[in-house]
Parts: structure tokens; sequence; C-alpha cells
């Protein structure tokens, strides 16, 4: 599938860009695209998709061609949540679609079925956040290590990383630059990339930078590692300060849910290079207080437990693991991916 064209549209207030392409009378899938990246990045997929999907995939907003509207990270993900249902009735009302999110994606996915159980045939989500969002929780309850959520948020990232974000930087050399990052975190084996490498930078430099966007405000903390989270933008959005997902487990309406991640995953993990608390564990980060008072957050057996809940209350799911996959097994493993997508639909 290459006919995928991109239509402004206004919807919830802002100017969104959204792809479609497909058969208008296929199987709606519904594609939201993770941080730091853009609807494009889903590209790699696409090319290994059947002409009978209706494909819709908004660009979040500042993200890609959408507004870059600010974040209210103290609705969690409830702004992205919003604009994707509108941006949906905007330009295929009334469908029920497959949703497909990638980490941030899956969260809004996730957000967008507690919101709209009814709107949707299932989920298929990629590396999700966990339902108790991102940092500062120590177990599979999602207790938190401090009152104040310390140590996740817009102050826990990298202050070069977001320097030459904001510069377009699109250079390999710095170990931290777009280029960089994408290389060593969103894949487990940069060769995969391949021809799409400049394509999907694009999307990673399309980010909108600043406290109301990526990666957000912060506060500062009387707990290590002397952050917390504020009230607006990205990275505050998905903390544990203001995001929870576990009312999934109860929705009226439970789709099945597949759930895709890689064993060699370094953002979503139980031992996440982008926790505080597991680079502090490392000593990468000076001063950690160690595992009794910071542990690193079990995202992944967060995910499960939650998921475990949703089975016992009646709804379905699967838990495929891609081998020798990163962040990123649609783009690693496309025709796999693919594979896996035709049995949700089934």
């Amino acid at each position: 599938m290459d006919a995928i064209d991109s239509r402004t549209v206004s919807a919830n207030g802002i100017r969104q860009r959204v792809y479609v392409g497909g058969s208008a009378d296929g199987q709606p899938v519904l594609f939201i695209h993770g941080n730091c990246s853009a609807a494009d990045f889903w590209r790699p997929l696409w090319r290994h998709l059947p002409d009978d999907y209706f494909v819709i995939a908004p660009d979040l907003r500042g993200y890609g061609g959408t507004e870059a509207a600010p974040v209210d990270a103290t609705r969690g993900l409830a702004d992205f949540a919003d604009d994707v249902a509108a941006a949906l009735d905007a330009v295929a009302p009334g469908v029920r679609p497959i949703v497909v999110g990638h980490s941030l994606g899956g969260g809004v996915a996730l957000q967008f079925t507690i919101a709209h159980p009814e709107r949707v045939a299932a989920l298929v989500l990629e590396a999700p956040v966990s339902p108790f969002g991102f940092g500062a929780t120590r177990d599979l309850e999602g207790t938190p290590t401090t009152p104040d959520f310390a140590g996740a948020g817009g102050g826990t990232a990298n202050p070069e990383f977001v320097k030459l974000l904001a510069a377009g930087e699109r250079g390999g050399d710095h170990p931290v630059s777009p280029r960089a990052v994408m290389r060593s975190t969103f894949v487990a084996d940069p060769a995969c990339l391949g021809d799409d490498e400049e394509l999907l930078l694009d999307t990673v430099l399309s980010t909108a930078v600043g406290p109301d966007n990526y990666p957000g405000d912060a506060e500062s903390s009387q707990n290590w590692p002397m952050t917390a989270p504020g009230r607006r933008g990205v990275l505050n959005a998905l903390t544990p300060r203001w995001l929870n997902l576990t009312g999934i487990v109860d929705v009226a309406v439970k789709p099945p849910i597949t759930w895709i991640r890689g064993d060699a995953d370094v953002i979503v993990s139980d031992a996440s290079l982008f926790d505080l608390a597991q680079l502090g564990s490392l000593g990468v980060v000076p001063g950690w207080p160690g595992a009794g008072e910071c542990p690193p957050q079990p995202m992944v057996g967060q995910t499960r437990a939650v998921f475990d809940r949703y089975a016992a209350a009646g709804g379905r799911y699967r838990e495929i693991v891609f081998a020798g996959c990163g962040h990123s097994p649609h783009v690693e493993d496309p025709q796999r991916f693919a594979a896996e997508l035709a049995v949700a639909l089934s």
C-alpha cells in the first residue's frame, strides 16, 4: 500500500494533518504514532499492507504537520485522545477501526478506548507506555516511589538531546543527536532503517520543542534526582502524576488486545535506559538512593499485570514478543507485524 496521502483538517480546535489511504470500503485501521515521531513513521509497515485496508493516521499535536497546540499534562493523554477522536470524525465519520498505537501512541490508544470503547473494534499496542505512566513507580501496582513522583517528567529529558532536536541536527556523530538516539534506541539494529532512515529522521525532527510540547516543564524536588513532573508538555502527560490507564480494565465493551513488543527494547522495558532509576542503578546518574527507595520501574510487568486484570474482567489479550527487535517492531520486522495485524483483524 503506497497510495496514502495527507490532508489537513480542523478538528478539536486545531489544524491536524491526517494520512488516509487504501479502500474506503475496507476494514478501517487507525494508526497512532509514538513520541518524537509522526505518522510517517508507519511508512515501513504500510508498504506491507493490502490495499483493502482503510488507513487513517493523524499526526499528534506538536508532531509532523499538526499544529503545536499546548499539551495540558494534567489531563494525562486526553488532549491527544480527544484530537484523535475529532480527526477520525473529520475524515471517516462513523467508522469503528482497529486502533494501532506505538509507544506514546499506545497510551493514547488506551485513553481513546477508555473514553470511547464502543468505537474500537480491536487494539494493537506496540511497545505501549505502562498503564501507570512512565517513571517513578516501584511495583506491579504502580505505587509511587515518592509523593511528588520525582524522577519522571519534563526534567528527565537529556538537555543536549533537546537542544539538538530543536536545532534540527541531522548528524550522527554526537552520541545524543536525534539520529544517534534513533539508531541506538528506536531499533535494536540500525541497519534495519535502510533507505527509510532519512524519512524516519524527518519525523523525529518534526517534534515541537518547548515547555508546552516536548519535553514539557518541570518542578524542583527534594527527592532524588531533584526534579518532578510539571503541568505542561508531553513527558509530564506521560507521568504517573497525571496518567493512569488502568480504567481499561473496567470498560463496558472490551475489544481484544494484541500486545506486541521487542525483547531488546531499551525504552519501554523493566530495565529502561530512559528511566532515571535504572540509570542511577547503573551509576550513570549520581546520587541514586538505592533499590529500596527508588527501584527501576517494572514497565513490562505492570502492563502484563493490568492486561491480566482485563482478561479476568472478561476481555482477552495476546502478548507477542519479537526476538531481536527493539522499540519499533513494525520498522524492524514489518512483514511479521503486518501478519500479526491481519490476525487481529480476523
